[in-house]
């Protein structure tokens, strides 16, 4: 092996054994009487493989400038200046990063993130709280101290190397630096060989360890605070939540008892007694997330294509609301929407994938002694959606890409029939009440339709023209929707044979719409103001449980879960926006709100209107009729939508980070 890899390995194994130790050293110090017994090998694993990441940064740096001929570490004189200036940087990121991490964790039981940074806006308080609160001036010494022992250290072991005759041949030299790159890559990927793995290392994984200790442990304050650098700017104006408090607290259902602007209370406890909704009781819930379901592109609204006559005949025979919208667009923010009962109204990325947005209360867990599934066809390492879940829904069964026998077909992992009927193998086994949750993802480019499946599933082709005018960009998207409503129906039929099925409530929700044009099918609003982005089905299915109907005031997928627990008389604790929509008077003191990431636009939509304003502009509005095609001018009307609609973002700022377990 080459003398300068050598160099650059030994000191990897010393830094990874010290930060090893480091995380040792977190849980001896703080680590509480309840913490010790949480088990935490996964966590050292996990750790394990996150320092590995950030040590083969700088090998790998050095390793690729050594190839430079005149600045070889070993054999040139600048190569070795340029490599000991590496190993300064990172022995004093190394030293500042873990004392303000133990610090950090000291104070707020978290990990160094991008949030301190915050604090240099009132930089004078800041320090001040810092001087007084420690001992800042030898915390100072011990950093300089520190860093001169580690940088000893290097200094020390290339003398030692520097020391070895140079014995490895030219053949060897090329081998050695093929074998130690693809190396170095891989622990900065991280996440290879491992399930999911066409995903790098991230942070959720850390989640996914089922507990906020566990991941705190997992994590290293490197990985912390630049996961987090993006969203540093994530907060609320706590000003603007007291101003709009006391009308969306009512507006929830907070007892006037429990309203409290000090401390800002959303907390409503239900109690559910038996509804006069449902025929007898219903023992298991399966709910459908459903990819890209746009409302107006489908059976129900009039679509001449029929794309959805299964699901159409299917509303026919549950209840059915004909007006329910995603606040955003986006898969990550309708699983997050629907899971938290919070609008995503995360700027540039998603809430998902904010490590100081992941600890989020949920009804899920209110259906207690119920088994819990959460059913993907791919890997939940999207979006660090694995985080969301298992670090929040309590003894959660996750079942993603490597857990099923059916084949993977593409990115998105096993077709939607599949997924489907594998899911439908697994809840017929079941002896207890299971919460289930499955989400669709065929319905997405690159619209793969299984070749198994094309001798029953016949491709239809359709002129373009047509193709355009109601909705559809290409046949392969036609058709992906069309195979959603195939996979519903095989999914119906295998279920229909299990006995769970006579007492399960089905629920299918669309994650989000697709913005186009809805034509006729829908008032021009939907159009021109991009509702069709957000505006999806809505259904509840269980034959011989409820009566069919079909409700056309405004729902959410914030209230999907409340809904869900009212029908199956379980008892809940709400602390967000969702309310139960079986309770709902359809006037037009019912809201739904929309947040237009891509377009900075927020907005309230009612029975009768929407209204919307831009957030770069505020004082560009829009104010439009959602029941015709009628100008509407009511300026009493758009003033009070407008104090509601920064009611609800307002109020979803501070949900988003005050919403935890």
């Amino acid at each position: 092996m080459p003398r300068y890899l050598m160099w650059l390995i030994q000191i990897g194994i010393i830094y990874l054994l010290l930060m090893s130790l480091l995380r040792w050293a977190l849980v001896i110090f703080f680590r509480t009487p309840s913490e010790k017994n949480i088990s935490l090998i996964d966590a050292y694993w996990l750790g394990f493989r996150y320092d590995l990441r950030f040590i083969a940064m700088p090998l790998l740096l050095i390793f690729l400038i050594g190839n430079i001929p005149f600045l070889h570490p070993i054999n040139k004189k600048w190569g070795e200046r340029v490599s000991f200036i590496i190993w300064t940087v990172f022995v004093i990121a190394l030293c500042v990063f873990y004392a303000s991490d133990f610090a950090h964790y000291s104070y707020l039981r978290q990990r160094l993130n991008a949030n301190v940074l915050s604090f240099l806006q009132d930089a004078k308080i800041s320090f001040s709280m810092m001087w007084q609160s420690y001992h800042l001036g030898w915390i100072i010494v011990g950093l300089l101290v520190a860093s001169s022992i580690l940088m000893g250290i290097v200094k020390l072991n290339y003398n030692f190397i520097l020391s070895k005759p140079n014995v490895s041949t030219k053949r060897s030299k090329v081998i050695w630096g093929i074998v130690f790159f693809l190396l170095m890559v891989y622990c900065i990927i991280g996440n290879i060989v491992y399930r999911g793995g066409q995903y790098p290392l991230r942070w959720s994984n850390a989640y996914s360890l089922g507990n906020d200790y566990a991941a705190n442990i997992a994590l290293n304050p490197f990985q912390s605070f630049f996961s987090t650098m993006k969203f540093r700017s994530t907060t609320y104006d706590r000003a603007k939540v007291e101003e709009h408090y006391n009308w969306i607290s009512a507006y929830l259902g907070v007892a006037e008892k429990d309203r409290d602007t000090s401390t800002l209370n959303f907390k409503r406890v239900v109690q559910n007694d038996t509804n006069t909704i449902t025929k007898k009781p219903i023992k298991n819930v399966v709910l459908v997330i459903c990819e890209s379901f746009s409302a107006y592109k489908s059976s129900m609204y009039g679509n001449p294509l029929n794309t959805t006559p299964f699901f159409a005949e299917m509303c026919k025979q549950g209840i059915f609301f004909d007006r329910a919208f995603s606040p955003a667009y986006g898969t990550a923010r309708g699983v997050w929407a629907i899971v938290t009962g919070i609008p995503d109204v995360q700027l540039y990325k998603t809430s998902s994938r904010n490590p100081a947005a992941v600890n989020q209360h949920t009804i899920i867990n209110d259906f207690k002694n119920y088994e819990k599934f959460y059913f993907l066809g791919g890997s939940s390492s999207w979006a660090n959606i694995r985080g969301l879940l298992t670090n929040n829904i309590e003894n959660l069964n996750l079942y993603e890409q490597g857990s099923y026998s059916s084949k993977e077909i593409d990115v998105w992992g096993i077709s939607d029939k599949n997924l489907f009927l594998e899911a439908n193998k697994v809840l017929a086994k079941q002896d207890k009440p299971f919460f289930a949750v499955i989400q669709t993802a065929d319905n997405h480019r690159p619209y793969t339709i299984p070749k198994e499946d094309l001798k029953e599933f016949k491709i239809q082709k359709i002129k373009k023209d047509s193709l355009k005018k109601y909705g559809f960009e290409s046949n392969d998207e036609y058709n992906a929707f069309r195979y959603t409503d195939f996979s519903f129906q095989k999914f119906i039929e295998a279920a229909r044979k299990e006995k769970y099925f006579e007492n399960t409530l089905f629920v299918f929700i669309g994650d989000h719409g697709i913005r186009g044009d809805a034509g006729n099918m829908l008032p021009k609003v939907f159009t021109t103001q991009g509702l069709t982005n957000m505006h999806v089905p809505l259904l509840f299915y269980a034959p011989g449980i409820l009566k069919p109907a079909v409700y056309n005031l405004p729902a959410s997928q914030m209230d999907i879960l409340p809904s869900i627990a009212h029908l199956c008389n379980i008892s809940y604790t709400n602390t967000t926006l969702g309310r139960n929509l079986f309770s709902l008077k359809n006037n037009d003191d019912d809201y739904v709100f929309i947040f237009d990431e891509a377009a900075k636009i927020i907005g309230v939509l009612n029975k009768s209107y929407y209204y919307s304003y831009q957030m770069k502009d505020n004082q560009i509005e829009n104010f439009e009729s959602v029941i015709n095609n009628s100008p509407v001018k009511n300026d009493e009307i758009k003033k009070q939508m407008r104090f509601i609609t920064d009611a609800f973002y307002e109020t979803s700022r501070y949900m988003l980070l005050n919403n935890k377990k």
